[in-house]
């Protein structure tokens, strides 16, 4: 549910040399081409009708960059969010992986409001941090208006974000400094949720399984490095309560928090021969490398499951050890993309995909390559074949698995 949070990138804190007194005036500052690059966590327990569901944690990779800068200092930012979600329910233990990605186009100004369109479902809390025009000191609080925006599609199959106004309350607590020097301005954000779905949100809709009444609070934290003129990390507590005209009730409890996290671009001519080199010198079957949009790919084509199954072959373990050293070699986040050859149906093709996806990840986790929170899964089906489908040496090229080294 709460799978998003609003974009940290591009923000910079901008203080104005006056007095203790006076206090300092906050706003954000856009220079275009500017790039970031956040990873957040959310833990969150789910309750349908006052019994438990099941647990969930998303990890939500975004990365973003300024496209253009107007003449008052109004940001156009283009954002990728990347989700992925593990899940168990306590009563079968089962878990399930999955991973969407999201192209956000959006603009925001020197206060921090957004003007976005209803086609993107990211961030989900949109309009926080909002700074006052006016200069603030440690213990000075004020309030802004804000909303969250959820995606509904999958539990309400409502195809635009479901917005939940709010008025957030703001204190600036005061500032710390940690054991490396870096002096943090320390900001605190609450805000309560209670929100009745106008009828007019609901034609042409089945209201009966839609939103009536959510409800609910939010407790934020943030840290801003004034140095870096920068978010450092952010955390948070939250309720959202979802009741529908049915009379059904939807809990969402959990706790999100966040970094900017630096990376290398390793979407390099130079990387690229490298690893192509590694791969010969190691003897590597069935495995290339090339340059994408998201940065380095290696391919392992026809992977290697048992039959009917996601777990690897004891030959792909091997493969995968000798890729686990060149991938260390890396600091950047890791995709792991799952594809499959064009049999059964395409419910099927997707599941086999993910599943393969995400055994290719728990064997880079357990070899120490990343942790967790920096493996991102999807699959594809057999929706992006590299070759015929038709004959069994095209299908064993389409059953892949590729591991991207993501610079973005």
């Amino acid at each position: 549910m709460k799978k998003g949070f609003f974009t940290l990138g591009f923000i910079v804190l901008s203080i104005s040399s006056l007095s203790a007194q006076e206090g300092s005036v906050l706003s954000f500052k856009f220079a275009a081409g500017d790039k970031s690059r956040i990873l957040s966590t959310v833990n969150e327990d789910v309750y349908v009708n006052g019994q438990y569901s099941h647990t969930s944690e998303i990890l939500n990779r975004i990365s973003s960059e300024i496209t253009t800068v107007d003449e008052n200092g109004n940001g156009e930012c283009r954002s990728i969010f990347m989700t992925s979600e593990n899940s168990t329910n306590k009563y079968n233990g089962r878990n399930y992986n999955w991973g969407e990605e999201y192209e956000s186009i959006f603009t925001r100004n020197t206060r921090g409001q957004y003007d976005i369109k209803d086609i993107y479902f990211m961030p989900t809390v949109r309009d926080v941090p909002v700074f006052p025009e006016t200069p603030v000191k440690p213990g000075d609080t004020w309030t802004a208006e804000g909303h969250e925006a959820h995606d509904l599609r999958r539990s309400f199959d409502m195809q635009t974000p479901f917005k939940v106004p709010f008025a957030a309350t703001y204190k600036y607590l005061g500032d710390e400094t940690n054991e490396n020097g870096d002096t943090f301005n320390i900001i605190e954000i609450k805000y309560q949720l209670y929100f009745e779905s106008p009828v007019s949100t609901l034609t042409g809709k089945d209201r009966r399984y839609l939103p009536a009444i959510t409800t609910g609070y939010s407790n934020q934290k943030l840290w801003w490095n004034n140095t870096r003129g920068a978010i450092d990390h952010y955390s948070e507590d939250f309720k959202i309560s979802i009741e529908t005209y049915s009379g059904d009730r939807f809990v969402f409890v959990g706790t999100a928090h966040a970094e900017v996290t630096d990376f290398e671009r390793v979407n390099t001519v130079e990387n690229l021969q490298k690893i192509s080199e590694t791969i010969n010198q190691l003897g590597i079957e069935n495995v290339d490398v090339k340059k994408g949009e998201k940065g380095l790919t290696i391919s392992i084509e026809n992977i290697q499951f048992k039959p009917d199954s996601y777990e690897l072959m004891p030959s792909e373990k091997e493969k995968l050890q000798k890729i686990a050293e060149i991938l260390k070699g890396f600091d950047n986040d890791l995709l792991i993309t799952g594809h499959c050859a064009k049999r059964g149906t395409y419910k099927n093709q997707m599941r086999i995909s993910e599943e393969r996806a995400a055994s290719v990840a728990g064997y880079l986790t357990e070899l120490e390559v990343r942790d967790g929170n920096c493996i991102f899964t999807q699959g594809k089906g057999a929706n992006e074949p590299v070759d015929t489908n038709d004959t069994e040496s095209g299908r064993a090229r389409n059953r892949r698995v590729e591991i991207t080294i993501m610079d973005n």
